[in-house]
């Protein structure tokens, strides 16, 4: 972010509001972030970020009336929809999984630090998802990955199918371009070829694709 930049507006939701307090605190003292609001149910979200328009939705996996998944899906049916950041307590969470089928950009453990919080935020503000692979691979490995490779059909090229596998690395595009020793810029349009060949909106359901599909055994390493 530059000067001229103006701060990333941020949306909290958590039934807890213990947990939205800390958050506030450790955002509202970084100088590129902005807590806009504030929400105790996923009910609330919809609302709010169509009058706030915020940046980010920090969202709580389970809220007693409408939860994370929900919400984040009821966000992402709208047009220019915010970046979800699911928050959760446990990262072997079913609800967290079917967060990141829904859409979500990635999920961020509450006992993290400040500074991974803080972090977390710029990431997928920066339209970078945030992924834990080995928790990932344990996420679908549980839930029994399909036999074969499913996405044999979505005509990927065969550089397509090695950013694919560094993407479930959870690579940024610049590590990415690193490891193929090409620009960027090169590696943002094999991304978006991926993204488009999968037909999904993002990095993240891209690779819980590629995992649940077989196309990576998510019993082992990408």
């Amino acid at each position: 972010m530059t000067s001229g930049d103006p701060p990333i507006g941020l949306l909290l939701v958590d039934d807890e509001a213990l947990v939205r307090a800390g958050l506030r605190a450790i955002l509202d003292a970084e100088p590129d972030l902005d807590v806009l609001g504030e929400a105790a149910d996923g009910a609330e979200v919809p609302g709010l970020v169509r009058r706030l328009r915020p940046d980010v939705v920090l969202m709580d996996v389970r809220m007693p009336a409408v939860d994370g998944i929900a919400a984040t899906r009821a966000l992402l049916r709208g047009g220019n929809p915010p970046r979800v950041l699911i928050l959760t307590t446990f990262g072997n969470d079913g609800y967290v999984y079917e967060a990141l089928r829904a859409g979500a950009a990635g999920f961020l453990l509450k006992r993290a630090r400040p500074a991974e919080i803080v972090q977390a935020v710029r990431t997928v503000a920066a339209g970078e998802s945030l992924l834990f692979p080995a928790a990932v691979r344990e996420l679908v490995a549980t839930r029994g990955p399909a036999g074969g490779d499913a996405l044999r059909d979505a005509g990927l090229t065969d550089r397509e199918a090695e950013v694919l596998r560094y993407m479930a690395r959870g690579l940024s595009n610049a590590e990415i371009a690193a490891g193929l020793v090409v620009g960027v810029e090169t590696v943002k349009t094999h991304v978006g070829n991926v993204l488009a060949k999968l037909g999904v909106r993002d990095r993240t359901q891209a690779v819980v694709r590629a995992y649940e599909s077989g196309f990576i055994d998510p019993r082992r390493p990408a």
